[in-house]
This record gives structure tokens, sequence and C-alpha cells, in this order.
């Protein structure tokens, strides 16, 4: 499996010439989910969740198909009829040739103010790569490549390592960085990389590893 980061939350996929993107949002590239497959879509804040992009990338390929929960297939389905498939917590199945299980139900609490939404991860490959959307949902099989949530309005850095020693995968890559200054990376860094207890990596947009 091939693991391309683009930015903020959104990442590619590749394996056996097919394509998964997940997290295709306004923070990412315009052309994020051109060539997909298959998009997965933890929930529907506009950082993770953007109708243009998916038009996109279900323009380019009338094969695509979008998984997602209940709020945003709301959403999008009228618009790509027979192509949006509802999940949630428990739900298993097969997109672009990838086996993906879905994990989780709310995002993490913002404020006790707002109201929280709906969210799920996904945990593709028997935990090959667990990205857990906005939340901090472990998954109840291990993981190897865990996608971390590093700076969010709705986290602070002990919760993260936090987080990393739960599900003590055997790599976390950063994602949700977005609002992450370059001149804040090395504390983050050093900090989760020393607590965290796992090996704590961050690619730049468009970088890639196999795993």
């Amino acid at each position: 499996m091939k693991l391309i980061k683009m930015s903020h939350s959104c990442v590619r996929l590749e394996k056996d010439g097919r394509v998964l993107v997940v997290d295709p949002g306004g923070f990412s590239e315009e052309d994020a989910a051109v060539g997909a497959d298959a998009v997965l879509v933890t929930h529907e804040h506009p950082d993770h969740f953007d109708e243009g992009r998916l038009r996109t990338a279900m323009e380019a390929n009338p094969a695509a198909e979008i998984w997602t929960l209940k709020a945003v297939a709301d959403q999008i389905s009228a618009a790509f009829p027979g192509r949006v498939h509802t999940v949630g917590h428990g739900d298993t199945f097969t997109a672009a040739g990838f086996d993906v299980q879905v994990h989780g139900e709310l995002h993490a609490v913002i404020h006790p103010d707002i109201p929280r939404i709906t969210n799920v991860g996904y945990l593709v490959d028997g935990g090959k790569l667990f990205h857990p959307g906005d939340a901090l949902t472990v998954p109840d099989r291990p993981v190897e490549t865990l996608m971390l949530p590093v700076m969010a309005p709705w986290n602070k850095i002990s919760e993260v390592i936090d987080y990393v020693r739960e599900v003590r995968p055997q790599r976390a890559y950063d994602i949700h960085d977005a609002l992450l200054t370059d001149l804040a990376r090395p504390i983050y860094d050093r900090q989760i990389g020393a607590l965290g207890g796992s090996e704590h990596l961050r690619l730049a947009p468009r970088d890639a590893v196999q795993l």
C-alpha cells in the first residue's frame, strides 16, 4: 500500500492500481480526490468534506463511489445517484479493493456549548492504517499506521500523546496539521516523539511512503 499525504487531513492510498482517498476537504488541494476509485468522508465539517472536490472526482471517474456517514450522504446523494453509500460504526465494506471497517460515532468535543456532530473513522485492510477523522477513537484491533490528528480546536497535546499511547501503533503520521505553524512543529515533534511510545512521523503534502 502506498500512502500519499495531501494537505491537512486528506490522504490517498494506492494499491494494485486503484486509489482510495479519505477526507478531501476544503483545506486540501483542489485535485486531492482526482483519480480516486473510492472516497471516504469522516464527517461534515468543511475541512474534511468539500462537495466541489467530490464532484470533480466523481465526474473524472464515472465509476467512482463515496462511503460516508448519514449527515454527509444526505447532502450529496441526490448529486451522485447510486454512488453514495451510508455507513456507521461496525460496518465493513470493500472500496477500491481496500477492506474497510468503520469505527466511532461522534466528533470530539470542541466546547460544551457546541452540539456534537457525528464522525466515523476508517480502519483499512485489517489495521494497516487507521484514519479517525475528528475524534480520538481507539479501534478494537491493532493498528500499524495511525493517521494522527495533531492540532485542532478540539484537542491539546497531552490528549494527542495519550491517544498514541492507547492505540499503540507501529507509527503515527500527522494529519489535521494545517493549523500548525512551521514554528511550532518542532515542539510537537519532540513531545509526541518522546512521550507517545510510537514512531512519530510527518509527511509534507504530496509526499509518499510505502506501508
